[in-house]
């Protein structure tokens, strides 16, 4: 074998690659508050939701959780595109992962909302709090301390999963890996250097998510 390391040819594209992994991350963040907000309303459907609406969050749940999100990305891209509905790379690739992280959620915050205290829960409403305030103020509070770590970790396999936007030319740090290796083909170089920006991208947000949930949640995390 004949390959010599050459890391000097790749080490100049190390700013490209930083775009690429801040585009993760963004794409990533949205992803994860977009599917926040879609667990939260299909857990207090599965919940406090009639048959139908449960009926409906559930099929949803299952069909988004059953099924690769690599193939439902290329539903949305090239499935939508049949119908007139034109997406960017970004869009698509965007939209699905909301809509996955918001089944996957979904099941998170259920648990959350099944752990809350009956006790507190009949105190709002001897209150007279609204079903929707006894949400906001008693169990919303309570998820986000006793579910932080598991979200957390749903975060980070969310950062992962936007390597699967390369497929679709989205120039995410894989994306952008690929971009560069078809121009040097210094692949070993490429990749390890790619890897360890995942690893330094992972432990930042973990990092800060544990001293998010720490300080502001009360919530048991350790960091390693």
């Amino acid at each position: 074998m004949d390959y010599t390391l050459q890391f000097g040819q790749v080490t100049p594209y190390l700013p490209y690659f930083l775009g690429g992994a801040w585009l993760s991350l963004q794409v990533a963040f949205l992803a994860f508050c977009g599917g926040m907000v879609i667990g939260l309303f299909g857990a207090m459907g599965k919940i406090f939701g009639g048959p139908i609406i449960t009926r409906i969050v559930s099929t949803y749940v299952v069909f988004l959780t059953n099924t690769p999100q690599l193939v439902q990305i290329y539903c949305v891209f090239f499935g939508l595109a049949d119908f007139g509905i034109l997406l960017s790379p970004y869009q698509a690739v965007l939209l699905t992962m909301t809509l996955n992280s918001g089944a996957y959620l979904t099941e998170i915050q259920r648990a959350g909302f099944l752990s809350a205290q009956r006790s507190e829960l009949e105190a709002a409403e001897i209150l007279g709090m609204s079903r929707m305030q006894s949400v906001w103020y008693v169990i919303v509070p309570h998820i986000a301390r006793v579910l932080f770590p598991p979200i957390s970790n749903w975060y980070i396999l969310v950062v992962m999963a936007t390597s699967m936007g390369a497929i679709f030319g989205l120039e995410e740090l894989t994306g952008r890996a690929l971009n560069v290796n078809s121009e040097t083909f210094r692949s070993i170089e490429i990749f390890s250097m790619i890897a360890g920006l995942y690893v330094m991208v992972t432990i930042i947000a973990t990092v800060i998510l544990a001293l998010t949930g720490r300080y502001l949640f009360r919530a048991k995390m350790k960091i390693f």
